[in-house]
């Protein structure tokens, strides 16, 4: 079990206490005849509240707001009470009314992009230190700029001191389309090794034809391929986790303005 995952056990008993209270409180109204979505919509809208509070922490780091790692363990227990929550209040996956199925769609997007997440944090970090390396995002163009010159340098040094062209040729052909930039995204993110067969596909493909000094260049430029590889993978992985943030926050942003449209028009129209 992840460290993660260990550290969900207590915020999600809360959980499933939490949710087992509002279920019964909600069973008694309903009993008496009286409105019980009027109690699960506000717990549903305090729920989204303290998740929207998460990220509001984030950008108050310097304040001692409490550990992050417990506030990331609260977040996604909360999360899946909201969706526990949403499903009392609605009493049905998918509602019927344009207006009711946006909020439904903005809520279970926001779940979607949230447990993603969740797969994301506790899956890719582990991912990346098995990599053996620690790239910084912002430094992954110029390591690679760096590897394809060393690269480069190795092919011309070994035509000039061989005076054989086929590993320069073989270069041209395949390995400059590697070299030029990330490749094997999709891959990376999933968890592939795609890169690492391609680069021993490809280079034992032309090795039957190289010289002794040749070959030895060629085990150069297999090394150097395969650090590449394990920069793309950062890179990838990284990319992912930033890029699930700029999908995830402004879900959550427009869910909360239409529950508050929501929570507004229904007590208008109650008065």
């Amino acid at each position: 079990m992840g460290a993660l995952a260990q550290r969900l056990s207590f915020p999600i008993v809360l959980a499933v206490v939490a949710f087992a209270i509002l279920w019964i409180w909600t069973d008694r109204i309903t009993v008496r005849l009286e409105n019980a979505a009027i109690v699960t919509g506000w717990s549903l809208f305090a729920i989204m509240i303290f998740l929207a509070c998460f990220n509001v922490r984030k950008k108050l780091a310097a304040f001692n707001l409490g550990r992050a790692r417990l506030w990331l363990a609260f977040h996604i227990a909360v999360g899946l009470l909201a969706i526990a929550v949403f499903l009392l209040h609605t009493g049905v996956l998918w509602p019927t009314g344009i207006y009711e199925q946006l909020m439904a769609a903005l809520f279970w997007l926001v779940s979607a992009t949230g447990i993603i997440g969740y797969v994301i944090l506790n899956t890719y970090p582990k991912r990346l230190t098995d990599t053996g390396l620690e790239i910084v995002y912002e430094t992954v163009p110029s390591e690679l700029y760096e590897i394809r010159e060393m690269v480069e340098a190795e092919i011309v040094a070994c035509t000039e001191g061989s005076g054989e062209s086929t590993l320069a040729e073989h270069y041209e052909e395949t390995l400059d389309w590697y070299f030029r930039r990330p490749r094997f995204y999709l891959s990376h993110v999933l968890g592939g090794d795609q890169a690492n067969a391609w680069i021993r596909s490809d280079c034992e493909a032309v090795r039957r034809y190289l010289g002794s000094e040749e070959e030895t260049s060629l085990d150069k430029i297999v090394e150097l391929a395969e650090r590449k590889a394990a920069i793309d993978k950062h890179f990838a992985c990284q990319d992912l986790m930033r890029k699930w943030l700029l999908v995830h926050l402004p879900f959550c942003v427009y869910l909360i303005v239409f529950s508050i449209w929501h929570v507004t028009l229904i007590h208008v129209y109650a008065q």
